[in-house]
Formats: structure tokens, sequence, C-alpha cells
């Protein structure tokens, strides 16, 4: 994929409500005897009255109370010098191509990349561990209720960048206009938070619904902080691009509306020896360039119009990376492994229009992607066929379902087709001709099984009504994959086309629903929270806005989403998204497309990094430095 439109619950965490949330109330009673619990560094919220340092969704935290820094990172990093890229991922309504807000945190226009930067948040996670948190804002938490209150002191030092202080009003501010105008994805997954309370000026109280999320507290502790006064002048519910005010380690500095975007380094950021901040955030000046178009973006690296890229498409790093500079040494080429999940790729089918309804079509058009053919004419055999999606996870459905998957499937076994019950569903190989009549044959099959006949080379329903299916994008980089199985499609006599459109179109349509199919990649956490609901939920189904693009709208899911949100330990989350897996695999939502377990980085040789990458990061921006000798800006 060209770009890796991702979002994820380490996304969430790391960058870090209306109704119901309420100004200083009276401090719980919990609280005010609360004192740090035995092994309390263990982490884990899940006991009353327990003082933590860290979050976790499982207990499992790798750092100490008191730990000077990340493991991953340089902690005497010099700090100075640029970095530039163009975008590699999008959160919320942030577009790769353009922008014409700087909030993207709202459902209005699309949203500038790096914003976050800006921003702090209570905690912040590890980029070295599965879902656990650190202070920031907070000093840390305390715990009480059975998990259904949180008490995050705050930081006295916490300062804006006008030199005001962030004080529990900011937070609940924030939370205010998070829950009653923040983007649907926010606002689904702060769901189950029912209150946020000053205690105070340096201290807040969330208070969450009986059986909540087990993570919606650690997403609550990612989001950024904004200020009250700001919000006062400023509703939340618009696009704007007037300069933000935040508390991060950056502001903006200059932009040029659908051009570029700089932040400064704040010298004087009020949590520079942070823990969780030391040796981060070492850049003076962090760019982001957009480019309409893939082509001239890349001529703008090869001219060092920006300093790092990183290549998504296998056929340019295969054939487009042997320019002078990188013959003689400066740019460097590296492919670094990526340990992350790989997350769901591939192109969506909108069941929420009528010639999708029926799986048998979703499986045949799946069986009309070669893709062994693709890999091999396309892509330089640079990827893996995804399958799964969890996959590159332990949560990947394989074999016969063991007996504990069974447990959470048989109550459903009248509600779900009987291939659930055995092997999971993988698209088959073909035989890597492009013109495997075999495959076409048993699409052709299942297409007459659901009602539709070939007239006059055309594929009508009874009613007589031509089968069409337009693939929607706003980016011509994978063209070339549309053309070749839209050429297969039509050989059934499906109606297909491929339809490119300007961005802020695009947004808008994805937003709301109105496409037949669309390319997406989703990546999940290394333990799945909340998002399950986002991405697959019949609530998010009927939402706009939302990550459930394919418009999965089926209860058997839901219950399993359920029981996967209520699991109490790991073995018990993975139990559970193996038999999400298998349902949703065997739904035919999506064509499954390919993974490629690393990360392909080119870079002008002006940067130094770390010794160790963290383990479920790039690391790339986050942890490097500048090696370029200071140079005078421009006035």
């Amino acid at each position: 994929m060209n770009h890796a439109a991702r979002l994820s619950r380490r996304s969430l965490l790391r960058i870090g409500v209306g109704a119901g949330l309420a100004g200083a109330g009276a401090l719980p009673r919990a609280f005010a005897q609360a004192t740090p619990a035995p092994g309390a560094d263990e982490g884990g919220p899940t006991a009353a009255s327990e003082a933590r340092h860290g979050l976790s969704f499982f207990g499992d935290l790798k750092y100490p109370a008191g730990f000077p820094h990340f493991d991953y990172v340089n902690p005497d990093a010099p700090k100075g010098g640029p970095f530039s890229q163009m975008g590699r991922s999008t959160l919320y309504n942030q577009s790769l191509n353009t922008f014409d807000t700087l909030n993207p945190y709202n459902q209005r226009g699309n949203g500038a990349q790096g914003i976050e930067l800006i921003y702090d948040t209570l905690m912040t996670a590890a980029g070295d561990e599965k879902s656990a948190m650190y202070p920031r804002l907070a000093t840390g938490a305390q715990i009480a209720d059975e998990g259904l209150t949180y008490r995050f002191p705050l930081n006295e030092a916490a300062r804006f960048h006008d030199g005001t202080p962030l004080t529990a009003a900011d937070v609940v501010a924030t939370f205010a206009a998070l829950k009653a105008d923040g983007y649907e994805t926010i606002r689904m997954a702060l769901r189950d938070l029912l209150g946020v309370e000053a205690d105070g000026d340096h201290a807040v109280v969330m208070r969450f619904k009986p059986g909540r999320a087990r993570d919606v507290p650690l997403t609550a502790a990612g989001m950024p902080i904004f200020s009250k006064a700001y919000l006062t002048r400023h509703p939340f519910n618009q696009s704007s691009l007037e300069l933000p005010l935040g508390s991060g380690p950056y502001r903006v500095a200059r932009f040029e509306q659908g051009r570029f975007i700089e932040y400064d380094r704040v010298k004087d950021y009020w949590g520079a020896n942070l823990p969780t901040v030391k040796g981060r955030f070492n850049f003076d000046t962090v760019r982001y360039e957009y480019f309409r178009d893939r082509i001239a973006g890349f001529e703008a690296f090869k001219a060092k119009a920006y300093l790092f890229r990183e290549e998504f498409t296998a056929r340019e790093w295969a054939t487009q990376y042997d320019f002078p500079a990188v013959r003689d040494g400066r740019v460097k080429l590296e492919t670094l492994p990526d340990e992350s999940f790989s997350g769901v790729q591939g192109w969506f089918l909108n069941t929420r229009r009528p010639q999708f309804f029926d799986r048998r079509v979703r499986e045949a058009i799946g069986l009309l992607f070669d893709f062994d053919w693709t890999r091999r004419n396309l892509m330089y055999d640079s990827y893996h066929r995804t399958v799964s999606f969890f996959q590159n996870s332990d949560m990947m459905a394989e074999g016969l379902p063991s007996p504990a998957e069974l447990k959470l499937l048989d109550p459903f076994r009248a509600q779900l087709p009987e291939d659930v019950f055995g092997e999971p569903y993988v698209p088959p190989q073909s035989d890597g001709s492009g013109e495997d009549r075999a495959l076409r044959l048993r699409a052709v099959a299942l297409l007459k099984d659901a009602g539709y006949l070939i007239r006059q080379g055309k594929l009508v329903n009874a009613k007589g009504e031509p089968f069409a299916l337009e693939f929607l994008d706003d980016d011509g980089s994978m063209e070339r994959h549309h053309a070749r199985f839209i050429g297969h499609l039509k050989k059934v006599g499906i109606d297909a086309t491929f339809r490119i459109v300007d961005p802020a179109q695009f947004q808008a349509r994805l937003q709301n629903f109105d496409f037949d199919a669309v390319v997406r990649r989703y990546s999940f956490a290394p333990y799945p929270g909340d998002e399950l609901r986002a991405y697959f939920s019949t609530e998010a189904a009927r939402t706009p806005g939302s990550y459930n693009v394919a418009g999965i709208a089926d209860p058997v899911v839901d219950a399993l989403i359920d029981q996967a949100l209520a699991a109490g330990s790991a073995p018990a989350l993975v139990t559970c998204c193996r038999a999400l897996d298998r349902v949703l695999r065997a739904g035919h939502y999506w064509i499954p497309q390919w993974y490629s377990g690393e990360n392909r980085i080119a870079y002008w040789d002006v940067f130094d990094r770390p010794k160790v990458k963290p383990r479920y990061e790039l690391g790339v921006l986050d942890t490097w430095w500048s090696t370029a000798p200071a140079t005078p800006k421009a006035g």
C-alpha cells in the first residue's frame, strides 16, 4: 500500500466528554487513605485503593517506579537540527495529501499531520511494551471501586506554551469537548467514561461504567489535553487554521495550507526531564511535506527537499533507489524489522450496499484477485498474503478451533456458517498464470448460487439489474493493482471501475460510507481492546466516520467483542480474538491484500539513532537526532 493509513490502540495511547462530566467534586473516600499497595509496581488496574506509577491491561509493567528513561532512547541525545518527511500515517481526520484545519480531533475537514506533537497526555505509552503507560502530565494513578474510579494527580510544573499553568480544569474541559464534538472514533472509545471531575487544581478523578471495556482508562490517559481558556475562545467543533495552544514538546511554527507544516521544539518545555520524555523529541524543527503526486514527492526527496522517507511500494524500492546520492552514500537505505501486528490490509466491501449482502458474492469477488500473479509481476515477490484480521500475531486463528474457542463459538452454532468450526478461511493459492480458470469457475458458481446470471456478457440479478463495483481512492499509486483485479471482475460480467477523487471528497465519502469498495489498512495493539468495537461492531457500522468501513453488523461478532473486552487474562483474550478471527474471515468482508513484516526507509545521512529500536514502533522522529551542522534559520 502506498501509505499506511493506520489507527491502532497504540496510536491512541501514544498521542495520546458533555453530559455527565462535572466540575469539582468530593474526593472519593477510597482515595483519602490510599497508599501504595503491596506489589503496586506490578501494574494492572484491577484492585481497589491502589497507587500505581504505571498502568497496564494485565499487570505486566516492565519499568519500575523511579525509572530514569525508556531503554530504547539515548538520554544524552543532542538537541538541534531539522527533521522532515512526507507523512507516513494518519490519525482521526488527518489526510496524507492535504490539510485545511489544525484540529484533527473532530469530524470536520482534513487535519494537519503532526499536531499530536504539541500536546501532552496524562500518561505515555512505552514503545517496547504491550499496552503499558507511564506518567507524563499525571504523576501516577490511584485506583478505587474495583477499577471503576481513577484519580490522576497532576504535575504542578506543567505549563502551556503561553506560560499559563495546566490544571485540572483544563483536563475536565478537554474531555467535555472530546465527548461532545470529538472524532467519532474518540467518542466511541470513551463511551464507558462516565465523568471527569476536578479534585482541586492538581488532580482529576475519572469514573467509569460498571462492566467497562478493559482499556478505557488507558485510552483516556492517552488523550491530548487542551487549554480550557483556548477552548472558550475557539469552538472545538469547528475546523480552524488558528494556531492551537498546547503544552507539549513542540509548537506550530510555519505552515502553508496543503503544502507543508513546521513545528518548532519548545526550548523551555516543562517536561523535558521526565523519564517518559528524556532522550526523545530531539529535533529543533519537524516538518511535514505534502505532495498530491507520489512521483513528485519522490523527486523532491532525491533533491533533498525533505530528509526522511518510508517506501511503501515494492516496485519503487526495487527499481528507483539507485540515484547518485544513494551510490555515493549521502542517502542511506535500510530495512528494519516490523514486530508490531501486521494488521488488516485489503479491499473492504461495503455491505451496506445491496450487491454485497450475500457472503457468497463477497467470496466470489475475492477469488477473482490473483495475489500470486500480482506479487510476482507487480511487487517483486516482496510481500506475503494477509489471511487474518490479526496477521502476524498470536491472536491469529489457525487449525481447528481449540476447546476454549469452541466453548465461545458453540452457543452461536445455529447462527454461524459451518465452516467457522473447521479450518479458518484462507484465500486459495492461484496457479500464478494470471488466468486461473479454476478459481474463475468457482467464483461464477458462487455468483450463480447467489442468484446472479451472465446475460450478454453482463452479470445481472433476478431483476435484470447489472452488478456494478466502483473502487474508490484518493491516490493513483495502486492503480496497476486495481486494473488487473478489475480485468478479472469484468471477465465474469461485473461492471468494475476505479475512481480517484480529491482528498476532501474522499474523506467525506469515507465518513458517510458512500462507496462500494475501498483499500484500508488498520493495525491493533498487542492486546486489542475497545478498538475492536470501532472496527467490527454493529454500533460502529451505523456510526458515520467509524472505522467499520465494511459495515459488519453481526450479533455474534458483537458478543465475541464483549467477551474479548471482558477477558481477565492475556490467554483468555487470545482465545476470544482467535474465535472472532474465524467468524470475521468466514464473513468475507474484505479481499485480503498483503503485508511486508518490515519497514523500508531511506534518509539523508544527517541522522543518528539509539542502538536499540523500540520493539513495537519504528522510533523515527521520536528517538532519532540530527548530526547536521547548525544553520541559521531564514527570517
